[in-house]
């Protein structure tokens, strides 16, 4: 673990030159490099008061910029800046008062893993909107979070059975050209490669 903690290069930014100073000395475990050098770190260390709209439009940027995995501290923080905050590319968020060495660098390991960590309360508050977001907006287009229709859904199981088109078809008694067409439909709206990454996506999503 040793060696791996050592090869995730960290950058900090904070408001002021001493919370960076004193974020930056939590990270010894870690290779900290200077801010202006942050395209050469795997995760940015981001801390601040509060997220202010110029906080997040300063997150936004660094998303667009880089889009590394950013790693939150945060002394407040509720629901209306959390979903700004993750689609900016924040996968960790730890209330400043409570962020000890050992919590800021699980986080920077679980953020650099491909991992997130939240407080239970920020949680429990996504899941209510993800919730929200599935019976207001998705169940009426036939959608789920995953962005798939029941139908597509379907063949894309077959698909993971191993079936070809064929018998994809005869299974869920739709023609060859239905099936090809809802295919093509999940690859080009979702930005997927081929079939196989389009099963691979189903079943990173849990939908299958």
């Amino acid at each position: 673990m040793g060696t791996e903690t050592q090869d995730i290069t960290v950058a900090v930014y904070a408001p002021d030159p001493i919370t960076a100073a004193g974020l930056a000395s939590q990270l010894g475990p870690f290779t900290v490099a200077d801010w202006e050098k942050r395209a050469d770190a795997g995760v940015l260390v981001f801390g601040t008061e509060r997220l202010t709209p110029e906080t997040v439009l300063q997150l936004r940027r660094l998303s667009t910029e880089q889009a590394k995995p950013v790693v939150l501290v945060v002394s407040q923080i509720g629901e209306a800046e959390l979903l700004p905050a993750i689609e900016c590319g924040v996968v960790a968020v730890l209330p400043r008062a409570a962020t000890t060495a050992d919590r800021l660098a699980h986080a920077v390991r679980a953020a650099a893993t491909g991992g997130g960590i939240l407080p239970p309360s920020l949680l429990g508050e996504l899941l209510k909107h993800v919730e929200r977001l599935q019976r207001e907006v998705l169940d009426p287009m036939g959608l789920n979070t995953a962005g798939l229709t029941t139908r597509e859904i379907d063949v894309l199981r077959l698909m993971a059975d191993g079936m070809d088109t064929v018998e994809i078809a005869d299974k869920l008694c739709y023609s060859e050209r239905s099936v090809k067409h809802i295919i093509q439909g999940v690859t080009s709206r979702l930005n997927l490669r081929n079939r196989p990454h389009a099963v691979a996506y189903a079943v990173r999503a849990g939908v299958i």
